[in-house]
């Protein structure tokens, strides 16, 4: 059996208000045409289709013309869980429609465990594949609150409750590839922060943790698991160097940090309880490009990508010491006539302000939320005995911001 895993669309994601629309339809025509090229018996989406929990029109478009392209296709079966972005309710209201053309829908935990657990048939009704399907795990699916409890005992109880989350869902499916003769591989899918991933900075991922909360250990999934297809992260990665355990990462850059990453598609094929792994490449529909230095770098470095006729979005730095306040007006001369649009324009001075000296070639994007919070308090040179407990206030604060966020 032969599977395409892809995560993190994202549709419906802007970049500094700019529409990506023409990007999205670019990268789901080139994905129909893959499906067709690979000859794909599944195509598995790992969360995140949409960026926000209600996607406009013309996001909500390109999913159902994509989907309904992909129905009439030589691709069998389509698997979709949520991801942290997505809306659960709305990704399940079509799902009883999508499931009459093999298009299966998991947008939240549901009540009865079985129905996580899909069995992907043949074209002779015969199984194939049987899949557990896990969509994006929030709290009030894995754990009951406390009164009191601590947010480490909060963080052990989040770990445990995904762990035997995804140690049912393998009991289940062992069941299942009982029921059907026994020599049907399974694989999963899940929307997490495994540890040991990595993210870029800027991405909205990374954000979302401080320190080790939110993220769960890799030995969570089950020895028997042939794959595992995982969402979230937007770099392609495999989890601990593992083949078969990957985040096949977001299609498009999701920022300039991502600029120079090679997006790519995982082509998994099946073959009893083994599975091999490629990454398909996916093409640059736009390109970013990011340049850093004082004014005259940045006019070469212009001059460089006006030659080659680029036609790229751009993220600017200045980082000289000449006062230029019209540093926009001069940016956009520079570019008259040429195909490159200024996304970003940042100047370098003015991250010497609450958190200290900014390091040579730091922007405030590279620190994370702990260090920016560390930088603050040795700026006012608070007393090392108080920092013990600030540093617990503030991480409670940001673990409840993002609680509610994810609501």
């Amino acid at each position: 059996m032969r599977l395409i895993h892809t995560s993190d669309w994202h549709l419906g994601r802007t970049e500094n208000r700019a529409s990506r629309y023409a990007e999205f339809e670019a990268f789901l025509d080139w994905l129909s045409e893959i499906l067709m090229r690979e000859r794909a018996d599944a195509l598995l989406v790992a969360g995140d289709i949409f960026d926000s929990a209600s996607p406009g029109t013309h996001a909500q478009e390109l999913y159902y013309r994509f989907l309904c392209r992909t129905a009439d296709s030589s691709c069998r079966h389509v698997v979709i869980i949520s991801g942290n972005h997505d809306s659960p309710s709305f990704l399940n209201a079509p799902k009883d429609l999508l499931r009459v053309l093999n298009i299966h829908v998991v947008g939240q935990t549901p009540e009865n465990p079985e129905d996580e657990i899909l069995v992907l048939k043949d074209e002779g009704g015969k199984a194939e594949l049987v899949l557990c399907a896990v969509p994006y795990l929030r709290d009030g699916d894995i754990r009951a609150a406390e009164a009191g409890e601590s947010i480490a005992d909060k963080e052990i109880r989040r770990v445990l409750g995904i762990r035997e989350h995804f140690a049912r869902a393998a009991a289940l499916s062992r069941r299942k590839v009982a029921e059907n003769g026994g020599c049907v591989p399974i694989a999963a899918m899940g929307h997490l922060f495994v540890a040991g991933g990595k993210s870029a900075e800027g991405d909205g991922v990374r954000d979302l943790y401080v320190g080790s909360l939110g993220l769960v250990p890799a030995d969570i999934f089950p020895a028997d698991f042939a794959y595992v297809a995982l969402g979230h992260l937007h770099a392609p990665q495999k989890v601990r160097g593992c083949e078969t355990i990957r985040y096949s990462g977001s299609p498009l850059p999701m920022g300039f940090a991502e600029a120079d990453q090679q997006k790519s598609v995982c082509l998994v094929e099946l073959a009893g309880p083994k599975a091999q792994v490629a990454l398909l490449d996916i093409p640059l529909f736009q390109k970013f490009a990011r340049l850093r230095g004082n004014w005259t770098e940045l006019e070469d470095g212009l001059r460089v990508m006006r030659a080659e006729n680029s036609a790229a979005w751009l993220e600017i730095t200045y980082t000289g010491e000449e006062v230029i306040s019209d540093l926009p007006a001069r940016l956009e001369e520079l570019l008259a006539g040429t195909r490159m649009e200024i996304r970003v324009i940042r100047d370098a001075r003015l991250l010497k302000t609450a958190l200290g000296e900014i390091h040579a070639g730091e922007r405030l994007a590279d620190l994370d939320v702990r260090e920016v919070f560390e930088r603050c308090m040795d700026s006012r040179t608070v007393p090392e005995e108080q920092r013990p407990g600030l540093r617990l206030a503030y991480q409670e604060i940001l673990a409840s911001m993002f609680e509610d966020e994810e609501k």
